[in-house]
């Protein structure tokens, strides 16, 4: 599979997964003690695309465990509960204010997505005689 392809697989993955933890959020707004949950994928993506910032450990046996995914497809992403952001008196974690925005930052990941996408299909089109 193309790079680009996998890396989008992974990407509109892991922004399903961050707008499911979202909407969990939003739903558990007046939950006292409810701890908001975050969804990160895009550092695991980005170390493997770009390189890593440290030298990774190497593994010399399958059962060394990598501090790397070893392709773009294993890369999972990662909820978190964002602990020690007290937001109110009741120990709910959740501020409507940040939810909305991660809504909106998700949605246009979305969308810039998936026009990336639509132009390299057209691109592929193009290349196949297709036209445009």
């Amino acid at each position: 599979m193309d790079k680009a392809w996998a890396a989008a697989k992974v990407s509109i993955g892991g922004l399903s997964r961050r707008l499911e933890a979202t909407a969990q959020n939003l739903a558990n707004i007046d939950t006292p003690a409810y701890a908001r949950r975050e969804v990160t994928f895009e550092d695991q993506l980005s170390r493997l695309l770009h390189g890593p910032e440290r030298l990774p450990l190497t593994t010399t046996d399958p059962r060394h465990i990598s501090t790397l995914p070893e392709s773009i497809e294993a890369v999972r992403p990662v909820e978190k509960k964002a602990l020690g952001e007290l937001v109110r008196w009741d120990g709910n974690g959740v501020d409507i204010d940040i939810e909305m925005a991660k809504l909106a930052e998700t949605r246009m990941s979305y969308q810039a997505l998936f026009r990336l996408l639509a132009r390299k299909a057209a691109s592929y089109k193009t290349v196949m005689g297709g036209g445009v």
